[in-house]
């Protein structure tokens, strides 16, 4: 079987379901950079030290597939793992888990330090694109709440394992002086 299929050359690509749609299109747009956010968090995972830090950007990076999937595929189409209530919470307890680990937060941090910790802030900023790419289609196609809700855990996930990253590596935070 060949990688290219040549279906995609008129502009056009298929969602779960069947439906071509132009690649264009808010939905594709969104989906397009929840892959952009796994391709950048598997970046930051090529530096990151700590193997719990690894394995636990692993299981982000399989649930966002997960979330590529569910943004690709409408409502109405049937058979689709969805990211829900429960996919945030694990989310959620990460991130108390994490920030109980770093000093408390009363400023703007530069994003930057160590390689990994600078990798996972990137990470942080596609997030933010992809939530406003979320968000927008929410309004314009219903898609249920749960992947912006996901998306806006994740970029906090990402922001504390950055601080984290950075602690582990003898780097402080760098605050924003105006």
């Amino acid at each position: 079987m060949k990688l290219y299929t040549k279906k995609g050359d008129d502009g056009t690509t298929s969602l779960i379901g069947g439906a071509r749609v132009m690649k264009d299109t808010l939905r594709v747009e969104t989906f397009g950079t929840v892959d952009e956010l796994n391709a950048q968090i598997g970046v930051a995972r090529a530096a990151v030290p700590d193997p719990e830090v690894d394995a636990l950007l692993e299981s982000v990076q399989k649930n966002l597939f997960v979330l590529g999937a569910d943004i690709a595929a409408p409502q109405e189409a049937h058979g689709v793992e969805r990211i829900g209530a429960g996919h945030c919470a694990v989310l959620e307890q990460e991130i108390d888990r994490f920030d109980a680990l770093v000093p408390p937060l009363h400023a703007f941090i530069l994003p930057g330090g160590c390689p990994a910790a600078a990798g996972l802030h990137a990470a942080r900023a596609v997030c933010r694109r992809a939530e406003r790419l979320a968000a927008k289609l929410e309004r314009e196609e219903h898609t249920g709440p749960w992947p912006l809700i996901y998306l806006n855990r994740m970029s906090d996930l990402l922001f504390v394992l950055a601080r984290f990253t950075n602690k582990q590596a003898g780097r402080g935070d760098v605050f924003w002086k105006a």
